[in-house]
């Protein structure tokens, strides 16, 4: 890794793109640093003081702390990730979206046009609903002191704000995408989650090391933590890299006057097929009743408890941990259904067909159809499970342990694809300019 690194900078091109990345990554850090119009410190602090841990403490997470300190960027990119994940559910359901997706780079074109517009409706939608049920609760003041056209313009302006500045990321995204390296959306996504760990690990510090009763309590601590994130980081990247490859063969045809094809191949099926997406989509199911609760009532009531992951794996109050349970089953559910969306067994056994390939052993169609389907139901079931460890960890450590950390598995699959992802990119561009410069000699 450092080696690919090392090599990047030496090429002008890359290093104008890694440059590039970096100074649009120190706008998205500077922009959640900027409040949002008609707050203050004082009443940002008293309001959002009171959504700190559960569903709101994840969604912090995700946007680098600048929803907690409620900034111009506070709705960060869950926007776009939401839209990004409505429309591929719907490719499914509508043709027309189907047809686009197969028409190539024109079809894909319009799919993004279409993500950008439903980005900045959901971006708008939550806008308006943030900045209603924070401004009821004090974030622009106090509201029995304001007049209702105050009131209405503070709402406006924070409206507009949020939204411009989810677009804002939007397009930041995507300009680091084609002016710098990766993936520009995972790429602010990753810093969002990175920016937040020093503050989780001074608090561990202080938690476990600094407040230990000797000092061979402070060194175990220390060990303890440093060696469940060396090995949940190990079993990430070992999860993330590991694939079943499946061996096709194409039989050889004449073209013309020539014997051509008969080359050997092979399908590389991830084990991790679904990526991240199942521990989101549960993770989102269990936040959403908290959330709605705590904006309308200020209250959460004793039913959620069993929604938040703080309150698994506590042995002194075991009932709360039948959420835990419910949460397995979920992960596990949402990886079949995501990996059916994204991998279509009756798609690729109809084109290997056509091609004249065919998995040795197997015969084309149906046989082969069934044999993918056998082998992916094993692969995402081992997935599953992968990713139900990483998650587990985290949460059986602050559920044990006490320990309050906004990071857990799911930021810890994210950091690591990610990186993998960006330095598989950068690799890929070095590859390419290599080739240009042998043809160009």
């Amino acid at each position: 890794m450092l080696k690919t690194v090392r090599d990047a900078f030496k090429v002008k091109e890359i290093r104008q793109r890694l440059f590039y990345t970096f100074l649009m990554l120190i706008v998205v850090r500077i922009g959640c640093q900027l409040p949002l119009p008609g707050t203050t410190a004082q009443s940002i602090s008293q309001v959002m003081g009171q959504f700190r841990n559960g569903a709101f403490g994840f969604f912090d997470a995700m946007t680098g702390g600048s929803f907690e300190q409620m900034s111009i960027f506070a709705l960060n990119i869950t926007p776009y990730i939401t839209s990004s994940i409505i429309i591929q559910l719907l490719t499914i359901a509508i043709p027309k979206l189907e047809e686009m997706q197969r028409d190539g780079e024109e079809g894909r074109k319009k799919i993004v046009s279409i993500t950008r517009y439903l980005t900045v409706a959901l971006a708008l939608v939550q806008a308006l609903a943030t900045s209603i049920s924070f401004g009821n609760k004090g974030l622009f003041g106090d509201i029995n002191a304001m007049s209702k056209g105050e009131y209405a313009t503070a709402i406006v302006i924070a409206v507009a704000a949020l939204t411009g500045g989810s677009a804002f990321l939007m397009w930041v995204g995507e300009n680091i995408t084609e002016k710098g390296v990766g993936n520009g959306i995972s790429i602010i996504l990753l810093i969002n989650i990175v920016a937040r760990i020093p503050n989780d690990f001074a608090s561990l510090f202080e938690q476990f090391v600094k407040n230990a009763s000797s000092v061979g309590g402070s060194l175990l601590a220390a060990v303890i933590i440093v060696g469940v994130v060396v090995v949940i980081v190990g079993f990430v990247v070992f999860l993330q890299d590991g694939e079943r490859r499946i061996s096709v063969q194409y039989s050889k045809k004449m073209q013309g006057r020539k014997l051509v094809g008969g080359a050997s191949t092979h399908i590389p099926l991830k084990v991790n097929t679904a990526g991240v997406i199942p521990i989101i989509f549960a993770q989102s199911l269990f936040s959403f009743p908290i959330v709605i609760c705590q904006l309308v009532s200020g209250k959460t009531p004793k039913w959620t408890y069993f929604l938040e992951s703080s309150r698994w794996w506590n042995f002194s109050k075991p009932i709360y941990s039948i959420g835990y349970l419910v949460y397995v089953v979920l992960v596990i559910a949402f990886a079949y259904f995501y990996t059916s969306i994204t991998f279509n067994p009756i798609e690729v056994a109809d084109n290997m067909k056509k091609q004249g390939g065919f998995i040795p052993g197997i015969r084309p169609g149906k046989p082969t159809q069934d044999y993918l389907n056998n082998i992916l139901n094993y692969i995402v079931f081992i997935g599953a499970i992968g990713l139900l460890i990483v998650a587990t960890i985290p949460i059986a450590f602050a559920g044990i342990a006490g320990a309050k950390v906004s990071f857990g598995g799911t930021s810890l699959i994210i950091i690591v694809g990610v990186v993998l992802e960006t330095l598989k990119s950068i690799e890929s561009k070095m590859v390419v300019r290599n080739y240009k410069g042998f043809l160009l000699d």
